[in-house]
């Protein structure tokens, strides 16, 4: 009786300890769930991103005012009927939003709605193995294979028609080749942080001073990704979640964080480690602006700066207090700047 009596008591401290393990195990469970269940509406957002990414017609529920004059910052809104007869008046509508590295046409979600809601004609799509694209990114090599979608756009386009592009990040290089290949299809070309290239230059080495130079970043990176074995050259990479926070979304709201979690997808690396091959005669006779985001931490203001200074565009904006990830931190302040440049002769 005494021995039962002994390891009840004992069992009592056990019973506690395992009492702990089971809440904390049911914790998880619920944080597993909760973690699903946000999965599951990302992918849902995601698909419904893919089906307005199919749409070329917009909505005028509600008007949006315009933004002051270029290289302003945060540009604050005029008077609104004045915007929408200005947009109403413009020949080419149709506005193509093209996502940067490990995201997907979903990103774009609050910028859609807005440009909708001015007349505007946005697009949102996935590159090549990116938001919804199944497509394997080890598979992913060039650039002209990740930029596949986009040019399968600007080729379906009636002959009389251009579109206004919009690239965030590494989806810049997308641009800059849209641009050498397609400069009678595209009215204008918004680089937002994004790598705005030289002739003969990679996407990467515009990273290069954050993550250090090509060449050691793929020998002793921890974030590579060996799709074809060790022995095999990387295929791509995906930056460690705290890391991706701190790096990417030091001023985004946590639920756009926790979305992008939960979404983002490896980023090929073949297609940025590619150098671009830029004419003055196709690249050089387009439209280009640039947008600088100021708490940036993956793409600082000052390489944003280098990279105007190197390669000057028409028009520079710049938005205060936005991470790399403008269309979450400060859609607003996006919108109106991409307004204001919709409507510029």
């Amino acid at each position: 009786m005494g021995n039962i009596i002994y390891r009840r008591k004992k069992d009592s401290k056990e019973n506690n300890g395992s009492r702990s393990r089971r809440i904390g195990g049911r914790s998880q469970r619920k944080m597993a769930a909760e973690e699903e269940l946000l999965h599951r509406q990302a992918l849902s957002m995601a698909l419904h991103q893919h089906q307005l990414s199919q749409r070329f017609d917009g909505s005028m529920s509600r008007r949006i005012g315009s933004t002051s004059s270029r290289r302003h910052t945060d540009p604050l809104a005029n008077n609104e009927n004045k915007v929408v007869e200005s947009l109403e008046n413009i020949k080419f509508r149709r506005v193509v939003l093209i996502h940067g590295e490990g995201f997907g046409a979903w990103c774009w979600y609050k910028t859609i709605a807005q440009l909708e809601e001015v007349g505007l004609l946005p697009t949102a799509m996935d590159l090549t193995g990116s938001g919804i694209d199944l497509t394997d990114t080890n598979t992913v090599t060039t650039l002209a294979e990740y930029s596949k979608p986009l040019i399968q756009y600007l080729e379906a386009l009636p002959e009389d028609e251009k579109v206004i592009l919009v690239g965030h990040s590494s989806g810049g290089a997308c641009l800059s080749y849209a641009l050498e290949n397609f400069p009678e299809k595209i009215s204008k070309a918004i680089f937002l942080c994004a790598t705005m290239v030289s002739n003969g230059q990679r996407p990467f080495d515009v990273f290069a001073e954050e993550l250090g130079s090509a060449e050691r970043f793929m020998q002793e990176s921890e974030f590579l990704i060996y799709g074809n074995g060790k022995d095999e050259p990387p295929t791509g990479f995906m930056f460690e979640k705290q890391l991706m926070k701190g790096l990417y979304f030091n001023q985004s709201p946590t639920k756009d964080v926790a979305l992008a979690m939960v979404t983002m997808r490896p980023t090929p690396l073949g297609p940025i480690m590619e150098k671009l091959s830029l004419s003055p005669e196709k690249y050089g006779s387009g439209q280009r602006f640039y947008i600088q985001t100021l708490d940036d931490r993956a793409l600082s203001p000052d390489v944003q700066e280098k990279l105007v200074r190197e390669n000057p565009p028409e028009g520079v904006y710049k938005i205060k207090g936005s991470d790399h990830w403008p269309f979450f931190s400060k859609p607003q302040s996006l919108h109106k700047i991409l307004v204001e440049i919709v409507q510029i002769p």
